[in-house]
């Protein structure tokens, strides 16, 4: 069974963030994590990531690499990303 999971970020600047985001889907895919990005349309600043992952275990070890950490950085997050884990009930 997989989770829903809904990421907020905090960007410098969304075009920059969303050429990260889409270099990584494979990576994103081998993990198991299958993720759609959009542009929060009241808040440049904010992108939102939504997407599945086979648990909440799995995206969180994936998401807090040292390696995803970096990549965050460089793609212009500037604060802790906000993850909302769901499952349907």
């Amino acid at each position: 069974m997989s989770v829903t999971v809904i990421v907020s970020l905090k960007v410098s600047d969304f075009d920059q963030w969303k050429t990260a985001f889409d270099g990584h889907a494979a990576a994103r895919e081998a993990a198991g994590i299958n993720a759609t990005a959009y542009r929060n349309l009241d808040d440049e600043g904010n992108a939102v990531a939504i997407g599945t992952a086979s648990s909440k275990e799995a995206f969180i070890a994936f998401f807090t690499t040292p390696e995803m950490q970096e990549i965050q950085k460089a793609a212009g997050v500037m604060a802790p990303p906000e993850p909302k884990f769901l499952e349907e009930a």
